[in-house]
């Protein structure tokens, strides 16, 4: 895996904080635009045009941010809700550089083909008080003289609403892959055409910022152009259905009307994450698989015995937890009997779970764990140990980085799962794929499986969603969503137990399924 400069939280700077005046007397001083060296006499005429547009309005620009502040504010909180502080972004597009300092980079870099959009905001952030941001006049279509300057690979590229000023998209979104590695990701923020007629209402009366004609991109067409530029969608948002607070009456609509299904489509911005399939490339990776068992002590030798050795380095992890069957001692049995020689000498390792529930069992597992891969295998073998080579390969080849299993594809076996189990499987699925943006067929399913450095991403982040989930799968898929990582599903034949009782109650954890849906809406959509 590619190394990056370490993240660092950018420094807060008291002397930073500019008076009204002094931001309005940068914005209207005279502005020297440096010599291009010749790059703007290769621009195309519609380009030109929009260099012209943009020039002139440079030094009004952060005055019609003002007066539309809700409407940006609200697109910075998003846009804060993707990116992390302290992350090393690319800005392409940057304007006077309100959003790429508003997101607390530790290294930033803007870049804009206006001079004089460059000049306010080397005006507004100086290198002086933000060493962490850097601006340069470059065409965004044509990065390669800047290739020195920009020092990549990036956390984050952002493209807000540059697509729309650019002549060929996907041969834009092609040269990004040398500012990638395998952990980069793409946000692209742009606007519905939907809205057309209504902001150019806005432009006539003087409410909006006069911009000159764009490229008319919907989020397929986006998604479109990113495949054809070996770019892989992760997901895609959609977001403020009113662009102005209201008086709070906006902000609510936004909240809690405007992300609900389909009436989210009709928003005016919307946003696409993705990442560079390039770049997800195959790597030879140790793996632990984690055994969470409590009374499941007739399946503990089968787990092993029927588990393939799909890798070079392979470690087994029992998380035992306080059974009344003797499964304690029947891991701790398998575990010296396999590790001998002559019985394939299996790494193998026995610990107690040190509180209640698969959730602490998981965590307490993972902490433990010293393989690059992470895979959970439910104890009741209900998931047949002999499908987890599937999900090695998809993880270790870059198809998806967060790996869950479903159960509900394939036709099971008589009795694996009750009625009402399935229906609710499947009703919370559909729920959870529109609250994730991200496709879901079964929630449920104990099989999952991430790399170890996407895990500790996850569990750095887990002030966001606090200590929720007592079954250990949502901590998981909540903080893989949050943190922009692929998820893709492999589908497995799903057996019925052969030893023990199922440790679920229907209507108790039915109750619980529910109260995660209310958290997740609260956590990831209206906020």
């Amino acid at each position: 895996m590619s190394k990056k400069a370490p993240v660092k939280k950018a420094p807060v700077k008291k002397a930073a904080v500019k008076s009204a005046a002094a931001k309005a007397a940068a914005r209207s001083a005279p502005r020297k635009v440096p010599a291009r060296d010749g790059w703007k006499e290769g621009l195309s005429a519609r380009k030109a045009a929009i260099l012209s547009h943009i020039d002139g309005i440079a030094t009004q620009r952060d005055r019609w941010r003002d007066r539309n502040s809700g409407f940006y504010a609200d697109d910075m909180n998003f846009l804060k809700f993707l990116i992390p502080e302290g992350a090393r972004i690319l800005d392409l597009g940057c304007g006077t550089g309100s959003l790429l300092a508003g997101l607390k980079p530790s290294y930033g870099m803007g870049v804009d083909f206006s001079a004089n959009m460059i000049d306010v905001a080397r005006a507004n952030y100086p290198e002086t008080e933000y060493p962490e941001l850097q601006f340069r006049v470059g065409d965004v279509e044509a990065l390669k003289p800047l290739k020195d300057d920009l020092k990549g690979p990036f956390d984050f590229i952002i493209l807000s609403d540059t697509l729309g000023f650019v002549d060929d998209c996907q041969a834009l979104l092609e040269q990004l892959h040398d500012l990638c590695d395998e952990e980069t990701r793409i946000v692209i923020a742009y606007y519905s055409h939907l809205w057309e007629p209504l902001l150019r209402t806005g432009e006539a009366l003087g409410l909006k910022m006069p911009q000159p004609e764009v490229n008319f991109l919907s989020p397929a067409d986006i998604a479109n152009i990113l495949s054809l530029a070996d770019f892989d969608v992760i997901k895609t948002e959609w977001r403020q259905i009113v662009p102005t607070r209201l008086f709070g009456i906006g902000t609510a609509i936004n909240r809690f009307i405007g992300t609900l299904p389909l009436i989210r489509k009709l928003s005016l911005r919307h946003f696409i994450v993705a990442r560079s399939f390039r770049k997800a490339k195959r790597k030879s990776l140790s793996t632990t698989v984690l055994v969470p068992c409590r009374n499941e002590k007739g399946n503990i030798e089968s787990a092993i015995t029927r588990l393939p050795r799909f890798c070079d380095d392979l470690e087994v992890l029992y998380v035992e937890g306080n059974s009344s069957d003797g499964t304690f001692e029947e891991c701790e049995r398998v575990r010296d009997h396999y590790a001998k020689p002559e019985n394939g000498g299996w790494d193998i390792k026995v610990f107690k779970q040190p509180g209640k529930g698969k959730g602490d069992a998981v965590r307490k597992g993972f902490d433990e764990a010293r393989g690059d891969v992470l895979m959970i295998l439910d104890a009741d073998l209900t998931m047949p140990p002999e499908e987890l080579p599937k999900f090695y390969d998809a993880i270790a080849g870059g198809k998806g980085e967060f790996i869950n299993g479903s159960r509900l594809v394939y036709p099971m076996e008589k009795g694996a799962m009750r009625f009402l189990n399935y229906w609710a499987n499947r009703t919370f699925a559909m729920i959870f794929s529109f609250l994730l943006n991200q496709r879901f067929t079964d929630t449920l399913c104990g099989t999952k499986v991430l790399t170890k450095a996407d895990y500790q991403k996850i569990q750095a982040g887990r002030s966001y969603f606090g200590e929720f989930d007592p079954f250990g799968d949502f901590d998981l898929i909540f903080g893989a969503a949050k943190q922009n990582l692929k998820i893709i599903e492999i589908p497995m034949r799903y057996a019925d137990r052969t030893y023990g009782e199922p440790q679920i109650s229907r209507f108790r954890d039915g109750w619980l399924l529910l109260q995660m849906v209310v958290f997740a809406w609260r956590k990831l959509k209206a906020f």
